[in-house]
């Protein structure tokens, strides 16, 4: 009994098929490839005789075990057998024929051979050939759109992964940040005295520590001079972080490490949520909507609701990162595997103040254990 595991022994099994006296009890899998040889005296007698218990969903499947018999004008037959009770017959032949067959009262076990029934069973073949096909098409039209999505998110990994500098990258998270908390918040028709400035430095402050709004601050400004106002401040808020670092090239490796760390949390989630869309998406037929059309356009505001969470969590780490917890480029390197060591090495970089033990007061004033605050994600 051949089940398609052990391939080479099954090949030598399956080629020895054509001697005389020889029987080999085979799955339609086992041996593929193999070329069967008759032996001395097999073809006087017939030759290859192929016997199949059941016929396939797929007509080509029957087709090739077919060809096991008669290969290079070699002597050789073929018969199947099915029985009404197989599922190809049970689920996809034609009820009138089944009833027919039921009504002439044919005994359990009993042969029976007639066209209608080979007709039938190619046509139930057919049928399950058709919603196959029916499904592996669907099935591509669906991962085309995660295949676009996943050709960007491996791209921008790339980057970061070949040492390249984000810098600019960042740099354009924080203005769109800064551009999508206000547009939540501020219509474009609005007066400065009809801003919600609560609500909108509940929703900038976390991300990017600017001075909150008052009234007295936005007296007198439109929303396009809000947007430039913020926009300069928040570039000029990550400038003093940067010169808190005593080398350019630390806060670029640590830009790389929260980056890659948030894209990687963030395409998991995204994963998992598309495939949860695609599961219930069928249901967007009962409203005379196409499926796949409605696949994409979800898939599609998905991803850029993903980007965005992708800039504010990046953002947000970057704007409230401190000194003291950087790490050594040599370790930053390890943990992310980035490329930019491979190239360039450098000395160990001294510490600019003294280490913190952690039971020593945090340096950032909250009174408790170093351990117990700052340190904790360490």
């Amino acid at each position: 009994m051949l089940n398609a595991k052990f391939h080479e022994l099954e090949a030598e099994i399956v080629a020895d098929a054509g001697q005389y006296g020889a029987v080999t009890i085979a799955t339609n899998m086992a041996g593929r490839g193999t070329d069967i040889k008759l032996g001395d005296g097999v073809k006087e007698v017939g030759g290859l005789k192929i016997i199949g218990t059941e016929r396939h969903e797929s007509r080509r499947i029957d087709n090739q075990l077919r060809g096991r018999a008669g290969r290079q004008g070699d002597p050789g037959q073929s018969q199947f057998f099915i029985s009404l009770e197989d599922d190809l017959m049970r689920l996809f032949g034609s009820e009138r024929l089944m009833g027919m067959f039921n009504a002439l009262g044919i005994q359990e076990g009993e042969q029976i051979h007639h066209k209608l029934l080979t007709s039938a069973i190619e046509k139930a073949q057919t049928k399950i050939e058709g919603n196959n096909y029916g499904i592996r098409k669907n099935l591509l039209e669906y991962d085309q759109v995660n295949n676009e999505q996943r050709e960007i998110i491996y791209a921008e990994r790339r980057r970061v992964l070949d040492g390249e500098s984000m810098r600019d990258t960042i740099y354009k998270m924080i203005v769109d940040n800064v551009e999508r908390c206000v547009n939540m918040v501020i219509g474009d028709d609005q007066h400065s005295d009809e801003w919600n400035l609560e609500e909108l430095n509940g929703t900038l402050v976390p991300i990017i520590p600017v001075e909150p709004l008052s009234a007295k601050r936005v007296e007198g400004m439109n929303k396009s001079e809000l947007l430039q106002c913020l926009k300069e401040e928040a570039v000029k808020i990550y400038e003093e972080k940067e010169a808190l670092f005593p080398d350019p090239e630390h806060i670029r490796e640590v830009e790389r490490v929260i980056l890659l760390k948030v894209i990687d949390r963030k395409w998991m989630d995204h994963i998992d949520d598309m495939d949860q869309l695609r599961q219930g998406i069928g249901l967007q037929a009962y409203g005379n909507r196409d499926p796949k059309t409605e696949y994409k356009f979800s898939g599609y505001d998905m991803f850029e609701t993903m980007t965005e969470a992708i800039g504010e969590d990046t953002v947000k780490s970057l704007m409230h990162v401190k000194v003291e917890q950087h790490i050594e480029r040599e370790q930053v390197a390890k943990v992310t595997g980035t490329n930019k060591d491979d190239t360039v090495k450098k000395g160990p970089v001294k510490r600019a103040t003294k280490k913190v033990q952690p039971n020593d007061p945090c340096p950032c004033g909250s009174g408790r254990k170093y351990k117990q605050c700052c340190g904790r994600n360490i």
